[in-house]
């Protein structure tokens, strides 16, 4: 990831400690110029752990960030402000990332250039992955050099929990 624009590094100052006040990890801030006015994107997600951040989490932190905001006007001019949480395609390159993705399909770029898939099952210093076939595959984390989720457009309930 590219470093942090000055403008971004003020917003990240003014904003993390709200972000973290509503129990959310604070994963990027990007400031870009939008013809007159600036664009703030916010992405927050949750500390670790399975799961994703629901409505009513991102709606509080989407107040939280606004109010630090205006109290520590870090920001230029006007600007619009953009709260979400990372899509299904950020990469996973942290171990809370791969902790967050147990029980999901995952595709792994390893250092060696090759690559290992199947689902989730264990992210510990050693990642354990399952084939459809139920045969377990180990990989050590360090030996990832990337990692992504895949996407599952039809998984049971059982499978994803209470909704």
């Amino acid at each position: 990831m590219a470093p942090e624009s000055p403008a971004a590094q003020r917003v990240r100052a003014a904003v993390e400690p709200a972000v973290a006040g509503v129990g959310l990890l604070l994963e990027q801030v990007v400031v870009t110029a939008a013809g007159r006015r600036s664009v703030v994107r916010v992405v927050v997600d949750l500390p670790d752990g399975p799961g994703g951040v629901d409505s009513e989490a991102l709606t509080e932190a989407s107040r939280a960030i606004s109010a630090a905001l205006d109290e520590a006007d870090p920001v230029r001019g006007s600007y619009v402000l953009e709260v979400s949480t990372p899509g299904t395609d950020r990469p996973l390159t942290e171990a809370r990332h791969f902790r967050r993705a147990v029980t999901r399909l995952v595709r792994l770029a390893l250092v060696d250039g090759s690559t290992r898939s199947g689902r989730l099952v264990d992210a510990g210093e050693v990642l354990v992955l399952e084939g459809p076939d139920g045969a377990r595959t180990t990989v050590p984390r360090d030996e990832v050099a990337r990692g992504v989720v895949g996407v599952e457009l039809a998984r049971s309930q059982d499978e994803e929990g209470d909704l």
